[in-house]
Order: C-alpha cells, then sequence, then structure tokens
C-alpha cells in the first residue's frame, strides 16, 4: 500500500509538465517494459481465446489506471482512492451474498454520496465520477485476474496485459505529454513511479497472500485509503477536511466488513 500511494502521489507531480494522460503512459509503459524483462512472456501454448482473455486484462489495466490518474487531476489522492474502492467492495460483496452486505453497501454508498452530493464536499464532483468508473475497472481487472492466473503461468500474463494497457494508453499520453515525454528527468520519475506503482507492489502481493488468507489480505487492503491520504499530505500537501476522513472512515469500515466475511471472491490489487 504504501509503495502504491507514494507512487501515485509522485505521478501527481509529473502532472503540470505532461498532464494525466502523459503521465499514465508513463508509468505503464515502463511497467510493461519492467515485467515483460521480468517475466518474458510467450505465445506459445496459448490459444486465441487465451490471448483475447489477456487482451481483456490489459484493457481493464488501461481503463483503470486512465481513469483514476484522471480524476487525481480534480480532487486530492485519498479521496480518489476511497471512491476507487467501491471496485474491491463490490467484488467482495457480490461473492459473499450474505443479508449483512447491506450493511457494508449502505456505509460505502453514504460515504461516497457525502463525497458526491452538491454541498456535502468542496470536492469536484467530476473527479468523484472519474475514480468511481476507475473502480468499476478495478473491479473488472479483479475478475479478469483471476482467470489469468489459471491460464497464465507466473506473471507472464500480467506481462502481456501491460503491453496491451500501454498501447492503448501511449496514444492519448503523447498528445498531451509531447516532447516532454522525452525530457530525462520525467523518464527517472517515470521508472520511478512505475517500479513502485507495479512492480514492487505485484511480487509483494503475491508473497504476502502465499503466507495469510486471502480474507484478511482483504481487510489490511482495506486501510489504503489511508494511506492514500497520508502519502498526499505527504509528498504533496494535501490536506483533508474533518468530513472528508469521516468518509474515508465509512468506506474503510464497509471494505473490511464486506472483505472479512466474503466467501468466495478474494480481492487483490490494482495496476
Amino acid at each position: 500500500m504504501g509503495t502504491v500511494q507514494f507512487g501515485s502521489a509522485i505521478a501527481r507531480t509529473l502532472f503540470d509538465d505532461i498532464g494525466p494522460a502523459g503521465t499514465v503512459a508513463v508509468r505503464i509503459a515502463f511497467a510493461a517494459i519492467l515485467l515483460v524483462l521480468l517475466w518474458r512472456p510467450s505465445l506459445r501454448g496459448h490459444d486465441r481465446t487465451d490471448l483475447w482473455l489477456a487482451g481483456a486484462f490489459g484493457v481493464s489495466l488501461a481503463g483503470m489506471n486512465f481513469t483514476f490518474y484522471q480524476s487525481l487531476d480534480h480532487i486530492p489522492l485519498g479521496p480518489a482512492v476511497t471512491c476507487e474502492f467501491v471496485g474491491p467492495l463490490g467484488v467482495a460483496v457480490f461473492g459473499s451474498r450474505r443479508p449483512l452486505d447491506l450493511l457494508w453497501v449502505f456505509l460505502a454508498a453514504a460515504g461516497i454520496l457525502l463525497l458526491a452530493a452538491p454541498g456535502g464536499s468542496d470536492l469536484n464532483t467530476t473527479g468523484v465520477l472519474l475514480a468511481l468508473a476507475a473502480g468499476g475497472w478495478w473491479a473488472a481487472y479483479i475478475l479478469l485476474t483471476a482467470r489469468v492466473g489459471r491460464v497464465f503461468p507466473g506473471g507472464s500474463g500480467l506481462a502481456m496485459a501491460m503491453v496491451v494497457a500501454s498501447v492503448l494508453v501511449l496514444p492519448f499520453g503523447i498528445a498531451e505529454g509531447g516532447s516532454d515525454l522525452l525530457r530525462p528527468e520525467i523518464l527517472l520519475q517515470g521508472v520511478a513511479v512505475a517500479i513502485l506503482s507495479s512492480l514492487i507492489p505485484y511480487s509483494l502481493e503475491l508473497e504476502a497472500l502465499r503466507r495469510m488468507p486471502a480474507h484478511v489480505f482483504g481487510v489490511l487492503m482495506s486501510l489504503e485509503p489511508a494511506a492514500a491520504a497520508i502519502a498526499g499530505l505527504v509528498i504533496l500537501d494535501q490536506t483533508l477536511e474533518l468530513n472528508e476522513w469521516g468518509v474515508m472512515a465509512l468506506v474503510i469500515i464497509a471494505s473490511a466488513g464486506a472483505t472479512r466475511f466474503a466467501t468466495r471472491v478474494s480481492v487483490v490489487r490494482d495496476a
């Protein structure tokens, strides 16, 4: 959580130079390069259905990262991750199907409505909607992760998907970032963001899930909005109002409760 959110905070500092589209393009392109070098994926032994699955996984990665970075251009990091967390929450609730899940849905919906409703918060509504869209893509990513993991060995499916995602976002990134994308300091920061937000967390999560039950992992991950708020405060000097911290608390409680009692679906992370 620390590497992902501090990586996102560092990425936000690039917006003034290359914009959110340029930033996500740099991050995904370098992540694709690093993952391909690490896993050396091969197309051999995979039929067309497998390759379509990897392609769909890449689309979800592109959509999730693109809409999330666009939301960061409008609202602080902490509330953005809070809204985005509707994706994992929705997957956990769908996987459990207990009457108690209505409570978690109500808590999360109440919190997000407090953020998005006019007069309920000073947050930009467009930013909230983009973060919610990112949450929808995150849910798709979670569901596709399980299928890709069964079809492709190691992280080869992820590497293929990241290549697809980079192809999808690069045109937007080049259009927005232009020649500034080639500046050495921008490239160095892009590599740092790719390592912090993709390479390190993916590796740590794989190791964590080998050592603890998935539901425990999901409960721990529900602290992510708070980690995002801390990263935004430290790196970006973004402070939140008391009511916004309250909203984050509601979503964290809802996410922890839904994940703790989920019986079928493991909640795993983003890009």
